[in-house]
């Protein structure tokens, strides 16, 4: 603890009531948090079993645990609790169940089953954009911790109305299904520990300290989850930047920090306010950019790190220049100062805008990863596998039942399904439970009686696995089962594509390293993991969104597509909602902790027409001595291009002879 400053080691120290810690970019909130989980265990004010710690990814979970881990000696971390908000969520209603009028074994629906639901209540031939417009407003509902019934009472217009209504018979749905969606992770927990008093005295003896990260992205359901746990006491440590609050579309409330204030009036603050990752220069944009935005809680982020070099702004012709530009430069500084790619990040406001920058890496060679491809998780072949773990777990799970009788295919087509489900609504069974009854299987077609018969003994069989082998070698025991196996090999074009796709269900087996009875608990688990979990992309240029590259840093950031109407966001400009967009801004700056180079182009293509484009308001913004604009020191720009030049002519040559 000695190696901390000031305010962190007062930070960590203090836990004689709530506190608030503004931990500005870069000032090692993450290293607070965890001295201060080994503090509480090491002085013996509480023990490890009754700390809680919740972050916003498992990935930001496991490193978290692995700090307290070097830090505690043997085993007095035992039993604590470093979780996502919605892992803690699951494990409350995992031991809660019937409180919540769940049976065990419940399933979590993803967004395509939540979506599924959502299309078969309303109409046929509701338009996709008005069904995800409604989910959104269930979503809406549900985030601010409401009950349909709630959500009806508030509804202002009749689209509002109608959502409610939905709301209503999409929960009837989920209750059927015996499952949850990941909003009521949150929303069940809520509603339960605020109903009653005596219960969550209870669960707040099992948790007596609270450490909350990013508590500026906490919505309506999560602040009031933090509340119901942490109680009229506040023995809590909240962390979190106003500044770096950008996910308001997904009902991030950036204002739960001053309501931190109204609710605990004995609330302390401390300022986290020395950055440890950026030069001067860089910080004094960040810096100069945000003051723009009001502050209810005011800090200026300053480092003792070298000033830098001036901040250069590019003008480009368009996109496709702007991305030669880039791909140039990276070519240039990675061997010019010895950088490898992965201390490389290109940032840009939306994932359309990586197209003419792969095509420019691949031109020059450059290894790339971009964030938000098809991510581990979302493999057809996984989410096959977690299917029927799902329905093996949980007979009532129909959107398990769906997929999994699907894949492989075995002659069932979506009529058949169809009225296998209206008869098992007839009946008040589930799918998989009337794929089982006789009276139903006569009603259907011999051959597709025969395929649901035999679906369901290879599920049997696999239920009778469940109970004696360990939950990893269940994966592997109904990819063989199931005809998965059998099926990729008739299907993948050679063997590396059978051998790739058996590899997934390995990787994926290999996850399961839990107890054998709890496949249906780890199969909901595997169901939170995100893009944000998978693990690094190795030596490669990393392109992401600047929603994405929260939390992140490199050695050399270029900021992409400054222009009005992309950063600021067209949406944005029309509503004046400018805030969270200079937000967006002030986190990328701060990813850079040696180069950065922000650029706009000067025209774009759209609908075959050229639209002049205006570089981004916010470039005025900032501090104009900072700043190396395109033409401003044209000895210095053409001594620059000729280095470069020379770099970039050396590359393309050992290309021409690579391809000799």
């Amino acid at each position: 603890m000695h190696s901390l400053n000031a305010p962190q080691r007062e930070a960590v120290l203090y836990t004689q009531g709530p506190l608030l810690v503004l931990a500005g970019a870069g000032s090692g909130k993450t290293r607070v948090i965890t001295e201060k989980i080994a503090h509480l265990i090491a002085s013996g004010q509480r023990e490890a079993r009754h700390i809680a710690a919740i972050t916003f990814t498992n990935k930001s979970a496991k490193e978290m645990k692995e700090r307290v881990a070097r830090r505690v000696k043997g085993d007095a971390a035992e039993g604590l609790t470093i979780s996502t908000f919605h892992a803690l969520g699951l494990r409350f209603l995992q031991q809660e169940a019937g409180r919540a009028g769940l049976k065990r074994g419940f399933s979590v629906f993803d967004p395509d089953d939540q979506m599924a639901i959502v299309k078969d209540l309303m109409p046929a031939g509701t338009r996709p954009d008005v069904l995800e417009r409604l989910r959104g407003l269930v979503s809406r509902a549900k985030n601010e911790a409401l009950t349909p019934e709630q959500a009806m009472e508030r509804a202002m217009s009749a689209v509002e109305r109608e959502a409610a209504n939905l709301y209503a018979k999409y929960q009837q749905r989920l209750a059927a299904f015996n499952a949850v969606d990941f909003d009521d992770l949150i929303r069940l927990p809520v509603q339960l520990l605020e109903a009653d008093p005596d219960f969550a005295a209870g669960w707040r003896e099992r948790i007596r300290y609270l450490l909350v990260d990013e508590c500026q992205d906490t919505n309506g359901a999560q602040y009031r989850l933090l509340k119901a746990l942490a109680g009229p006491r506040g023995s809590f440590t909240c962390v979190g930047d106003d500044d770096q609050s950008i996910y308001a579309w997904r009902g991030a409330q950036p204002e739960n920090l001053n309501l931190l204030a109204r609710d605990y009036p004995e609330l302390r603050i401390i300022k986290l306010e020395q950055n440890y990752r950026c030069g001067q220069r860089i910080l004094r944009l960040a810096n100069t950019l945000i003051a723009h935005n009001p502050h209810e809680h005011l800090k200026t982020l300053w480092s003792d790190q070298r000033e830098g070099d001036r901040i250069r702004v590019w003008r480009c012709e368009n996109s496709e220049h702007e991305a030669d530009r880039v791909a140039a430069e990276i070519d240039y500084l990675s061997k010019a100062k010895d950088i490898p790619y992965g201390e490389f990040a290109v940032l840009f406001r939306g994932n359309h805008q990586s197209r003419p920058l792969e095509k420019a890496l691949q031109l020059l060679r450059i290894p790339y990863h971009l964030t938000g491809g098809t991510a581990f998780l979302e493999r057809a072949e996984v989410k096959d596998a977690l299917a029927w773990l799902r329905l093996v777990a949980n007979p009532d799970d129909d959107a398990a039942f769906l997929r999994a009788v699907a894949s492989p295919a075995r002659g069932i087509g979506g009529t058949s399904l169809a009225r296998l489900a209206e008869l098992a609504r007839q009946h008040q069974l589930s799918l998989d439970g009337a794929a089982r009854q006789m009276s139903v299987l006569k009603q259907l077609q011999p051959r597709i009686a025969a395929a649901l018969g035999e679906f369901a003994g290879i599920i049997d069989r696999l239920r009778d696995d469940a109970e004696r082998l360990p939950a990893k070698d269940l994966v592997m025991a109904l990819a063989e089962r199931s005809g998965m196996l059998e099926a990729f090999r008739a299907t993948s074009k050679d063997k590396a594509g059978y051998e790739r796709r058996k590899a997934n269900l390995e990787e994926l087996a290999g996850w399961f390293d839990g107890p054998k009875s709890s496949v249906g608990d780890l199969a909901a688990q595997m169901m939170l993991l995100s893009h944000a979990d998978r693990g690094e992309p190795g030596n490669a240029v990393r392109l992401m969104s600047l929603h994405a590259s929260k939390g992140l840093e490199f050695r050399a950031v270029f900021l992409v597509g400054l222009e009005d109407g992309t950063l600021p966001h067209e949406a944005s400009l029309e509503e004046g909602r400018l805030e969270e967009e200079r937000r967006l801004l002030y986190v990328g700056i701060t990813r850079a902790k040696e180069h950065l180079v922000l650029s706009h182009s000067l025209e774009t293509r759209r609908w075959g027409e050229t639209v002049r484009l205006t570089p981004s308001r916010f470039l005025d913004e900032l501090p104009q001595g900072d700043l190396l604009r395109d033409g401003a020191d044209p000895e210095a720009e053409a001594a620059s291009r000729k280095a470069r030049g020379r770099a970039h002519l050396a590359a393309m040559a050992a290309l021409f002879e690579e391809s000799k």
